[in-house]
């Protein structure tokens, strides 16, 4: 019976990309005239979150947000998340409504029709390029004086398999601080098992995430951004580790 799953996983996998292109074909004149001035960012951003949903709900997954506390609409926040699956992008859009700007990889640029887009709304950064990550820092600053949030995933790419949460990279903790914005830590806790980078595997079911009390920044300096660091990984840590010893929905 297990090798019956080996199709299912390949036409999978098809499905994702034929959701991701579907919105984007139809709304393709929408979505231009969207991203044509900084200022119109809002408006692409709430067709961003319909598209992330139409992909979740296409998919299968159900998907629960649990709300420690609310960002509040009008307020810019440093938005950071475990990075574990290619669905963490439409998640994290379903679960924050605040305008934001994601902070990713260049690579992924090379999607059709995604990586239009993408290249042309979020902050791409080259990780092996200290000229990349000074200007990711400085276009970063522009959005965010704009009343836009920003959001990285901090472990700085997608971990190993076997790993439950990598190292946290310093620059989110650095800009908030400089910015005086809160941090907020959220818990992906599904996107692993339902929709990972190990090409067979996978499937339908539900995909939850928490948005923990937000880490204010208010009085910190720039000497502060490792042990903030370190108290927003550990938040996450904690929570998915709990999550695995339980079994339980938080």
């Amino acid at each position: 019976m297990a090798i019956l799953k080996y199709p299912f996983w390949v036409l999978y996998r098809i499905w994702f990309y034929v959701l991701v292109a579907i919105p984007i074909i139809v709304l393709f004149p929408i979505l231009i005239i969207s991203i044509s001035r900084e200022q119109w960012y809002p408006y692409f951003f709430r067709l961003a979150r319909f598209w992330a949903k139409f992909i979740l709900i296409g998919m299968g997954f159900g998907y629960k947000i649990i709300k420690e506390e609310k960002p509040e609409l009008k307020k810019s926040y440093m938005f950071v998340a475990n990075h574990t699956s290619m669905a963490d992008i439409m998640l994290m859009l379903v679960a924050v409504k605040n305008p934001f700007v994601f902070v990713g990889k260049k690579e992924l640029a090379k999607i059709p029709l995604f990586g239009f887009f993408y290249k042309r709304t979020c902050i791409l950064v080259d990780r092996s390029s200290a000229k990349s990550r000074q200007a990711v820092f400085l276009r970063a600053q522009r959005r965010l004086k704009q009343g836009l949030s920003i959001c990285i995933f901090p472990e700085g790419g997608v971990p190993e398999e076997h790993i439950l949460l990598d190292t946290f990279k310093d620059g989110a903790f650095r800009l908030a601080i400089n910015h005086q914005i809160p941090v907020v830590p959220i818990s992906f806790y599904d996107n692993k098992k339902r929709f990972s980078y190990t090409f067979f595997s996978g499937g339908p079911g539900k995909m939850r995430a928490k948005i923990h009390s937000f880490l204010k920044t208010e009085g910190l300096t720039i000497e502060d951004t490792k042990p903030l660091n370190e108290k927003a990984r550990t938040v996450i840590w904690d929570e998915l580790s709990n999550n695995i010893k339980t079994k339980k929905l938080p």
